[in-house]
């Protein structure tokens, strides 16, 4: 950890450095809806980094835990045929909370997805401190990650769909632990609910994209994943289960459905840590599940399988069967899991770009039939030059 990187407040919250401590993996489900007031630590307790990273100067006894992880006592077996073996390594955390300290070269975003009841409609937006994608937060030498923020959305159906990731300085950002606004869009806390003003215009097109957009948390996620030795790069599921309505004026749609919500932090950039991911999320009957994979920076692989529970208790699961998605327009691989015998399908690809790529997906999971939301990530590509130069005409930056 560098000299004077932000530490947790925990303020009478629990955290151990390899693992969640005195019931610290009990995430709660306080009502249906959740009130966001049920976490009482979100607003008065965890202010450093939503509250997952490790107490300072303690290192892990096992800090390869996440790579190897430990036989399951009971001795299941992957779809390989080889032992289940858990690998999540956790920390307490709350949230959102949008004061967390970023340091220079790290970043924070908070991101929620959703689809709507007829399955038409889709909406991603992710808001970002030390934008990670941002060529402009690249070529600065990542020094100021305040000076880098930028509110994404991506809104996808017959009705309507839309893009805007315009960013903005550190003059136009103003965060408290409840609150973050960059520019004329912003998010804030209303009652139970998690309430996104847009007020953006889209790139290289300049059309408007306005609305509103509520997100009620069904389950609060009181648990964050490491997701490297280091414990540099971290994720939190802040409200896995939700519902979100949406009020577009521009372009005209509106529409209510399932959602999902989470964060990432991180003290270096993403690409340092990392070559690929293929991440997912699926809503099944009572659970919901969460598959992480890909390749760290020095080629060594990394999964995460889980499910929570309706009590909001997060488990390690083995990995379903790998499955092959087709590439995208722009080559990316999509790769995903599902139970085995089961044939994925892309329904849609929300967003194709030259690095990454969106998708709703038909599949079979734990034996269930849902639809998943799912994200390819290239880093490797995202590091090439020729990317980084088409990247302003769908990224401007506001410099006033």
């Amino acid at each position: 950890m560098h000299p004077g990187h932000a530490q947790p407040d925990f303020q009478g919250t629990t955290c151990a450095r390899s693992g969640v401590a005195d019931g610290a993996e009990q995430s709660r489900r306080v009502r249906d809806p959740v009130s966001f007031d049920g976490w009482s630590p979100l607003w008065t307790g965890l202010a450093r980094v939503g509250g997952v990273l490790p107490p300072p100067g303690q290192p892990d006894s096992d800090p390869w835990a996440l790579l190897r992880g430990q036989e399951h006592r009971s001795g299941r077996r992957g779809p390989d045929g080889s032992a289940f073996r858990p690998v999540s390594r956790r920390l307490a955390a709350e949230g959102p909370r949008f004061d967390v300290v970023v340091d220079a070269g790290g970043y924070a975003w908070w991101y929620i997805d959703a689809t709507s009841a007829d399955g038409d409609h889709g909406l991603t937006i992710i808001a970002f401190i030390g934008s990670v994608f941002s060529p402009y937060y690249k070529f600065s030498g990542r020094h100021r990650p305040e000076n880098h923020c930028a509110i994404n959305v991506s809104l996808n159906g017959p009705r309507g769909s839309a893009w805007a990731m315009t960013e903005r300085p550190a003059t136009k950002l103003n965060r408290s632990a409840d609150h973050f606004t960059v520019g004329p869009s912003g998010i804030y806390r209303d009652g139970d609910s998690l309430v996104i003003e847009i007020a953006e215009i889209s790139a290289p097109l300049p059309y408007k994209v306005r609305g509103t957009v509520r997100i009620t948390p069904e389950i609060a996620g009181t648990t964050a994943f490491f997701l490297d030795p280091a414990g540099r790069h971290r994720w939190h599921p802040v409200a896995p289960r939700a519902h979100v309505e949406v009020r577009m004026t521009h372009p005209g749609t509106s529409w209510s459905g399932p959602g999902y919500c989470d964060s990432n932090f991180g003290e270096e950039p993403l690409e340092h840590g990392f070559n690929d991911w293929h991440w997912s999320r699926a809503h099944l009957r009572h659970d919901v599940a969460v598959l992480y994979e890909g390749h760290r920076r020095d080629g060594a692989p990394f999964d995460l399988a889980l499910r929570m529970d309706r009590q909001g208790n997060w488990h390690d699961v083995v990995q379903p069967a790998p499955a092959r998605l087709p590439r995208t327009g722009w080559m990316v691989e999509r790769t995903t899991r599902a139970d085995a015998g089961s044939r994925p399908r892309v329904i849609k690809t929300w967003i194709d770009a030259p690095f990454y790529a969106r998708s709703k997906l038909a599949t079979r999971l734990f034996g269930e039939e849902v639809h998943a939301v799912h994200e390819s990530l290239s880093l490797g590509r995202f590091r090439s030059p020729i990317v980084q130069s088409m990247l302003p005409y769908r990224m401007p930056r506001i410099v006033w």
